[in-house]
């Protein structure tokens, strides 16, 4: 995607899933963004998406400590915990979220306790607030209903603005339904969702990239992807390691 000066990449796409048997999948969109001198990422995925993040940020010419910015939507570990993987970068992320992250009881949530004990001292630390400019031409947004800190970034463009909704509203069905799944808070999600619709709306063409989905447009009154969904698992079940089989879980 291009907008103004510009160019913002999908280097993981988020699927809109959970797991039934093995606890949460957390498989979240990582997305990069270069122009006016700075290499951002919106969200860093969780620990398993390390090699496939540093793979596929090469195959964009980028290495960790070329970015300058990470840019993290709230502290579960699926969107958070990469960001010691960036030795370079001012880490941003929602001064409420950060807050309430620190006093969460260990092994009780999605919070990884270490990462986010070690990010309050973090020496590029860089806390935001509702309205804050975190980014040349990006503004933060509290969001509160699946975390009580979420954010949503809203990068501004002449004449449209991509949204990055992280898990405030995590895939399409929560947009086009306005309910929520998991959900620390379903009032303050359902008002938060509200509050994206509106970010959306505001220029037409605008993006939204959700934390858990394929990035989408409004055309004519209709919710349209951008893009094809890609999920595959490959799993032996058979005698030998050149025996698998695929499955894939698009639709």
């Amino acid at each position: 995607m291009k907008l103004d000066n510009y160019d913002i990449e999908i280097v993981v796409q988020g699927f809109p899933g959970k797991a039934v048997c093995h606890g949460g999948m957390g498989w979240s969109s990582v997305v990069l963004i270069r122009g006016e001198g700075r290499v951002a990422l919106v969200d860093t995925g969780s620990f398993g998406m390390r090699r496939l993040l540093r793979e596929r940020l090469a195959e964009h010419g980028v290495k960790p400590a070329d970015v300058t910015d990470v840019i993290l939507t709230h502290s579960h570990y699926d969107h958070s915990v990469n960001f010691t993987l960036f030795p370079n970068a001012r880490i941003v992320i929602g001064a409420d979220e950060l807050g309430w992250a620190a006093e969460q009881p260990w092994g009780e949530s999605p919070v990884p306790e270490l990462y986010v004990r070690a990010l309050k001292t973090w020496p590029t630390l860089a806390t935001a607030a509702d309205g804050d400019t975190v980014f040349p031409g990006m503004t933060a947004h509290l969001a509160p209903g699946h975390t009580p800190g979420c954010m949503v970034y809203v990068l501004h463009g002449r004449e449209r603005d991509i949204v990055f909704t992280g898990d405030a509203a995590k895939n399409r069905a929560e947009m086009l339904s306005r309910g929520t799944d998991m959900t620390f808070n379903a009032a303050q999600s359902a008002a938060s969702i509200e509050s994206i619709w509106g970010y959306w709306q505001k220029k037409k063409g605008s993006v939204l990239v959700p934390g858990h989905d394929v990035p989408m447009i409004q055309v004519d009154g209709r919710t349209e992807y951008l893009g094809k969904r890609d999920a595959r698992i490959i799993a032996w079940f058979g005698e030998d390691l050149e025996t698998t089989t695929v499955f894939r879980l698009e639709a």
